[in-house]
């Protein structure tokens, strides 16, 4: 590699002076490829800052030499070189300060196959390469330091027909697929901003032989996601004139104990993801702190594992049994509702749905999930504002069906209402608006 230029991040905004900008700085490279593996020139970046640079506790808690470095990782990303051009592009470190800043306002860490939901070209131009996957670095191995180990993880731009594919199946699935197209990154995945088709437009065989396959016979490793959602229960009659039933429950005042209320929130943030940056929904957490992807999901799953990060509180406020409930999305949240029964309850599995908004949070369950506290006789508990539905094979087959025009989201206008009497249950695709002022 050609050293090229570093980034410097002013000291003044970094977090080292207590400024707003995680990275200390991120060092351009640029990178000749390799020829005889077909990887074209390109810059390499990598970032400073996630690990521990200092180990003197200003920044990140110095835990000893044989654990993680601060976060444990540093980011790396690969963009293609284009012709004539004599410098790296600084965009990439703009969006590594952006994903840095996630890390450190949430804690939250990534790991390989994670996905970012970004929803806007990564170079704020007119690229169809809106989000990311991310990977181990193909040439940068783990680095033993004197404050830890640190591993570099790489970013790759997808676009948005390859991340629902990774949400659908898994990320390491969609990043293999992507190795084998030199023109959607290569064995090195390198980002090509300008690339204008997705593997599956350019290989059609891809999405049939390859993704639809792995999802029927491995389902999909997305265990939660941080959404609009809300709940109503149907079946309790409103206390006054006052009390309505359309209001979330995530906004009613619930008569809670602090110590309750404390519960709920601890274990929420123990179990799911908790995204406080709109602009970077799920990012996937096969940790202790986040409920987003399993690591080595099987038949057997329970919401007690250590995948699912022990998303059921257990002294917390006594279960009720509903009746009827009412399910509210808004469109992007509804549109994984056919991962969430595809991928997840037909393989014996669950997903949560957490509000974005509040402590509302929407776990549905097949019959094979251990621990959960909705059975087949009640299929409908809660937990507070927590609501867990169990839903049997037959009854999710059929829902497929019913909701078969989530997956055509041009064809979809809103409101849009989908209703199974018999079994008391009601779901509603909403606009935005109504879960961001939800009393109006």
């Amino acid at each position: 590699q050609v050293f090229v230029q570093p980034f410097v991040a002013p000291l003044e905004t970094s977090h080292l002076l207590g400024g707003p900008d995680p990275l200390d700085y991120v060092s351009m490279y640029r990178n000749l490829g390799n020829p005889a593996l077909n990887v074209p020139e390109h810059w390499h970046y990598v970032s400073f800052g996630l690990s521990d640079l200092y180990g003197d506790n200003r920044v990140h808690e110095f835990t000893g030499t044989d654990g993680p470095s601060g976060f444990g990782f540093e980011l790396t990303f690969r963009l293609k070189r284009e012709t004539g051009e004599s410098a790296p592009p600084t965009w990439p470190a703009e969006l590594m300060q952006g994903l840095a800043r996630y890390v450190f306002q949430s804690e939250n860490t990534f790991c390989s196959g994670d996905h970012v939901s970004w929803h806007s070209p990564l170079d704020n131009s007119e690229s169809r390469i809106q989000h990311m996957l991310l990977t181990e670095d193909p040439q940068m191995q783990p680095v033993q330091t004197p404050f830890g180990v640190v591993t570099f993880l790489q970013i790759v731009g997808v676009c948005t027909e390859e991340l629902h594919a990774a949400q659908q199946w898994n990320g390491q699935g969609i990043l293999e697929l992507l190795r084998t197209v030199p023109v959607a990154g290569g064995p090195w995945l390198i980002t090509d901003m300008r690339r204008g088709e997705t593997i599956f437009e350019i290989d059609p065989h891809l999405q049939q032989e390859r993704v639809d396959k792995g999802i029927e016979t491995d389902g999909s490793n997305l265990s939660g996601v941080s959404a609009k959602c809300a709940w109503d229960d149907l079946s309790r009659p409103p206390e006054d004139d006052e009390d309505s039933r359309s209001i979330c429950i995530g906004t009613q005042p619930r008569r809670l104990s602090g110590k309750d209320t404390e519960q709920i929130r601890e274990t929420l943030r123990r179990g799911l993801e908790i995204n406080s940056k709109p602009v970077l929904p799920p990012i996937n957490a096969q940790r202790q702190n986040g409920l987003n992807h399993d690591r080595a999901p099987s038949r057997k799953d329970s919401l007690e594992s250590d995948s699912s990060a022990a998303i059921i509180p257990h002294e917390l406020i006594r279960t009720r049994q509903l009746e009827s409930v009412h399910l509210k999305f808004n469109q992007e949240s509804g549109a994984l509702i056919p991962l969430c029964l595809r991928g997840r309850l037909l393989h014996g599995r669950h997903f949560t749905y957490k509000s974005i908004t509040g402590d509302t949070a929407i776990t549905f369950v097949s019959t094979g999930v251990e621990g959960a506290f909705a059975t087949e006789e009640h299929p409908y508990a809660a937990h507070g504002p927590w609501l867990q539905i169990l839903l049997t094979e037959e009854f999710v087959e059929r829902m497929l069906e019913d909701l078969e025009d989530l997956n055509s989201p041009e064809e979809f206008k809103l409101p849009k209402e989908y209703s199974w009497p018999e079994k008391k249950l009601k779901v509603s695709i909403l606009p935005d608006a109504v879960f961001d002022n939800p009393l109006h």
